[in-house]
């Protein structure tokens, strides 16, 4: 009995470390891309300006929009009202990284 509760326990921690490294790993995906794809006007971290005084910090998001809101645009194609802004596009995998790692560097979540 003791080795079956032992065996399950184990199983259970490694499974939690599994999962946590697979969402660090998401999340470093996450960070990444956006620094590919939008640090050139955007500051994409937890401190800095961004590179364009209009362009929202990432950081800041959370004050304007819930990051999973964003999902879907993410996944459809993020268009804005401003010219110098591309489109993108990102699979869903890709657009899931994203959200968790601007849900990790929020320094205020929506009001």
């Amino acid at each position: 009995m003791q080795r079956a509760l032992l065996l399950v326990l184990t199983m259970s921690g490694t499974l939690a470390a599994a999962t946590s490294a697979a969402a660090e790993t998401a999340e470093r995906r996450g960070q990444i891309l956006v620094t590919r794809h939008c640090a050139s006007c955007h500051a994409v971290g937890v401190s800095g300006a961004s590179k364009e005084p209009a362009a929202l910090p990432f950081r800041e998001i959370g004050r304007r929009y819930d990051p999973e809101q964003l999902q879907e645009a993410l996944a459809e194609g993020l268009l804005t009202g401003h010219p110098m802004m591309p489109e993108f596009r990102f699979p869903p995998e890709d657009g899931k990284a994203i959200i968790r790692y601007l849900k990790s560097i929020q320094t205020r979540q929506p009001g």
